[in-house]
């Protein structure tokens, strides 16, 4: 099926996952919208996530999407069970992976750095008391991260120096494992290195939400099996310099536009 593969986030950090669909199933098309004139959606009530999240799927769906990824850890634990029940199409969401870090922790001792509104929720309630019960985690509000980067301050000093305070507690308690609960961070994955060290191993949901677009694309035969040019068009509220930055290296496979949603 030549219909796109419709991407939402509260901005430009879902492109991380984005980009990791693209890897795994090259010949999708694929439509991202990058709601950036509401990042973070970590720090709204829940009743405007909802809200944003019906948007946001109103338009793909208008666009002609055959199945939408919910490429917010916010947006999905939050909003995507509500989105399921109100839409028939597909719906992949993303959620801290919690899992394996607490399986492989050797320390006992795992680090989360995640927005507000995906500490709070009650999705991330349940995952950390099912699979999380025996090791001590560490939580950490990524609080002014995800701005800096939709304001393209990336390598700033502010970065820096917010990163240090959130991560250098977290090496006090010997962490092994730090789980990235928010599509923008692994962007700041070099950055988090470079605090962190080599003996603290860094896992983000990124490749699990491309493989699970894989299986459900194929449980639902959505999958596009025709050889033809595909298409990813990119739309952002705010200003398309930013985005464009992030995907500088793509912008001979991509088309960018400022759409009004």
């Amino acid at each position: 099926m030549q219909k796109p593969i419709g991407i939402f986030d509260s901005g430009i950090g879902g492109t991380s996952i984005w980009r990791e669909i693209n890897t795994l199933l090259p010949d999708e098309n694929t439509i991202y919208l990058a709601d950036s004139f509401n990042a973070p959606y970590g720090e709204k009530p829940r009743e405007k996530i909802i809200e944003f999240c019906i948007k946001n799927t109103e338009l793909l769906i208008e666009k002609g999407c055959k199945l939408i990824v919910v490429a917010c850890n916010t947006a999905t634990t939050n909003a995507i069970d509500i989105l399921r029940n109100k839409f028939d199409i597909p719906f992949i969401g993303i959620e801290p992976a919690i899992k394996p870090a607490a399986i492989n922790s050797t320390t006992n001792s795992v680090g989360i750095l995640a927005t507000k509104g995906t500490l709070s929720s009650s999705l991330f309630a349940k995952t950390s008391e099912e699979f999380a019960w025996n090791v001590k985690i560490t939580e950490q509000e990524g609080t002014g991260l995800v701005t800096l980067i939709e304001s393209g301050k990336l390598h700033s000093d502010e970065m820096t120096n917010l990163l240090h305070n959130y991560l250098n507690p977290m090496l006090d308690k010997n962490i092994d494992y730090l789980v990235l609960g928010c599509s923008h961070y692994p962007y700041l994955v070099p950055q988090i290195k470079e605090i962190l060290g080599y003996d603290v191993t860094i896992i983000d949901s990124g490749l699990a939400v491309a493989k699970q677009t894989k299986a459900i694309a194929e449980k639902f035969e959505l999958l596009n099996n025709t050889k033809t040019t595909n298409s990813h068009q990119f739309y952002t509220n705010t200003d398309v310099a930013v985005i464009k930055q992030i995907l500088k290296d793509m912008h001979n496979y991509v088309q960018i536009s400022h759409l009004n949603f």
